[in-house]
């Protein structure tokens, strides 16, 4: 077939571009980019979690570090903080492959839903935990390439423990679900929740004690969560979420203060003596205050004046009738 075009098939060509039968380069170019759109697609990453949803599982999560951090710091004595990091859609595979060997490796029941999900703890912030919990300063703690003992792996369930019970409260918008632990693993390489390519959703966190830091990776399978999609994507939701985080709070913070402990002391009086008076006094002695017989007494909360009070009694002990409250530079 020639190359070239003879005078009369040029023609013929010319002809049925000006009659609309051959469509030109930039008619055909604006009628495809108008009707299709091209996306790049990685199918070794598959997202099958909208932006909106990661953003309320995020969120979910973020409630979660921060009512763990309080029940650490509470049950170590000691400042811990706990913030999400990362929240990511992998493979299974590339999340066992990212974590350490050997690790505190967690599979989880997430009944009434269906599957597993795994709780995977650094051991670059468990052995700081342990050796806290033993009574060690940290300071020169060397981090030890061995699965845990038995001893160290009772010790660390009290912490997983723990983050459980915070992840039960901080799920519980979402949907009514109890987290329990099934098994424990060191090797994560030996644990198959899922195929290796199925989509999952890791929250990384982060928790820092001590000068010490470590991470924590809470694993989801996309088919454990998939009956509750549709509520993550719930517009109403999110926003009741917003509206009550602060009521739920006040609730949380009203029912941690409504069993401490605090110190409360009534003064009779105060008065000053010299030293010689002090190493004379004997039993029977009177000490004479400026404060009359009928006066009110000050009581102090940890170390605070916060009410003013009459001396009585109650069946058989002595007691305070609270009359007012005291001023805070009131004099005892």
């Amino acid at each position: 077939m020639a190359d070239v075009l003879d005078q009369s098939e040029v023609d013929a060509l010319l002809s049925a571009v000006e009659s609309g039968g051959v469509e030109t380069a930039e008619k055909l170019s604006s009628r495809i980019v108008t009707t299709k759109e091209v996306h790049t697609y990685d199918f070794k990453r598959p997202e099958r979690v909208s932006k909106e949803q990661m953003r309320a599982l995020e969120g979910i999560h973020d409630s979660f570090a921060r009512n763990f951090g309080a029940s650490l710091s509470g049950f170590l004595r000691t400042i811990v903080e706990v913030r999400v990091a990362t929240a990511e859609q992998l493979t299974y595979s590339e999340f066992i492959h990212s974590l350490p060997n050997p690790t505190n490796f967690n599979l989880l029941t997430t009944e009434p839903l269906e599957g597993q999900m795994c709780l995977e703890l650094s051991p670059l912030i468990i052995y700081p935990i342990i050796d806290r919990l033993l009574g060690g300063s940290n300071s020169e703690l060397f981090i030890p390439q061995r699965p845990l003992t038995m001893i160290e792996q009772r010790l660390v369930g009290r912490i997983t423990s723990r983050a459980l019970q915070s992840l039960t409260e901080s799920w519980t918008e979402l949907v009514e679900v109890v987290f329990k632990i099934t098994e424990t693993e060191s090797n994560p390489h030996l644990v198959q929740i899922v195929a290796p390519n199925e989509v999952v959703v890791v929250i990384g966190f982060e928790i820092k004690m001590s000068g010490r830091a470590g991470t924590m990776s809470l694993c989801i399978p996309f088919n454990v969560i998939e009956p509750v999609m549709g509520k993550l994507l719930s517009q109403g939701w999110l926003a009741y979420q917003r509206q009550s985080s602060v009521e739920d709070k006040s609730e949380e913070i009203s029912r941690g203060l409504g069993v401490t402990h605090v110190d409360v002391i009534a003064y009779l009086a105060e008065t000053t003596v010299t030293l010689g008076e002090l190493l004379t006094l004997q039993a029977g002695d009177i000490l004479q205050t400026t404060k009359e017989a009928n006066d009110e007494l000050i009581l102090q909360v940890e170390g605070q004046n916060k009410f003013a009070g009459e001396l009585g009694k109650h069946k058989r002990n002595l007691a305070i009738k609270i009359t007012r409250m005291a001023e805070v530079e009131e004099p005892l």
